[in-house]
C-alpha cells in the first residue's frame, strides 16, 4: 500500500499539478497524500492558466496549486515518485541514486512513453498532456 504519492516534472505548473489533482481525485481514500513538485520549479507560481482550464474541464480545481521544488525531504516521504518524462527520473535517479526503486514515470505502463510538455504552447497542447496523463493515471490505478 503506498500511503504517499509524489509527482514531479519541470516546473510544478502544467503536467504535475494535473496529474497530482486527477490522482487525488481517483484514488480518494487509497493513499494518505498525493502532492506535486518541480525539478526546476517556478516556486509560488500558480499552475498554468491553460491546466487550470483543462483541469476544470474535467472537473480537477488547480486554483490553490502553488510551485515547489524537490527536495529530500518531501522525496523521502514518498513512497512511489512517478515522473513526467525520461529527464525527470534520470535528474531524481542522479541526485538521489538512494530513491532508485521508488521513480518511475507515470507512463510506465503506456510504454515508458514520456508527456510532452505543453508549457508555453497552444492550448492542444495541454488537452494532450492531460489525456495522456489520465491514461496513465488509469494504468497506476489498476496496479496500486
Amino acid at each position: 500500500m503506498f500511503n504517499h504519492i509524489l509527482v514531479v516534472c519541470t516546473g510544478n505548473i502544467c503536467r504535475s499539478p494535473m496529474a497530482e489533482a486527477l490522482l487525488r481525485a481517483r484514488l480518494g481514500r487509497r493513499v494518505r497524500q498525493v502532492a506535486s513538485a518541480g525539478t526546476g520549479a517556478l516556486v509560488g507560481f500558480p499552475a498554468d492558466p491553460l491546466a487550470v482550464e483543462v483541469a476544470a474541464e474535467h472537473g480537477l480545481d488547480l486554483s490553490a496549486h502553488r510551485a515547489r521544488q524537490v527536495a529530500l525531504p518531501l522525496l523521502s516521504s514518498a513512497d512511489l515518485i512517478l515522473t513526467l518524462d525520461q529527464s525527470h527520473s534520470d535528474w531524481l535517479n542522479r541526485h538521489y541514486p538512494q530513491l532508485r526503486g521508488r521513480v518511475h514515470k507515470l507512463l510506465r505502463w503506456c510504454g515508458n512513453a514520456d508527456v510532452q510538455d505543453p508549457y508555453q504552447r497552444p492550448r492542444a497542447a495541454f488537452v494532450q498532456a492531460f489525456t495522456d496523463i489520465e491514461a496513465g493515471v488509469e494504468d497506476w490505478l489498476q496496479r496500486l
